[in-house]
């Protein structure tokens, strides 16, 4: 895994909708829209989610017309797949598992 600032990670990760979306996000990318939907949040708190989880360097975007799609980057995706959905940052370890649903 790249280095990352734990600091700002973790302060990303000290969201519940957050890791509620980082935990959907494993199973694919999805729009604002889906994302919203499927965490029962507003399309506005989805949208500041994602930006600060973007900002800390968990997701990256793909622009298709007017839509955003967001995905967790391929080094986030990859990680957790091969140590048994455990994220391990410079700083601690995040169970995916654990995480709320």
């Amino acid at each position: 895994m790249a280095q990352m600032d734990c600091i700002a990670a973790l302060k990303a990760l000290g969201e519940a909708n957050r890791l509620r979306i980082l935990r959907l996000l494993l199973k694919g990318e999805l729009g604002v829209n889906g994302i919203a939907g499927s965490v029962g949040i507003s399309q506005y708190n989805a949208s500041r989610h994602l930006r600060v989880l973007r900002e800390v360097g968990f997701l990256e975007i793909r622009k298709q017309g007017q839509q955003r799609f967001y995905s967790l980057t391929p080094c986030l995706r990859a990680h957790p797949a091969r140590n048994r959905n455990i994220l391990h940052l410079d700083c601690c370890t995040l169970n995916f598992e654990k995480l709320p649903g």
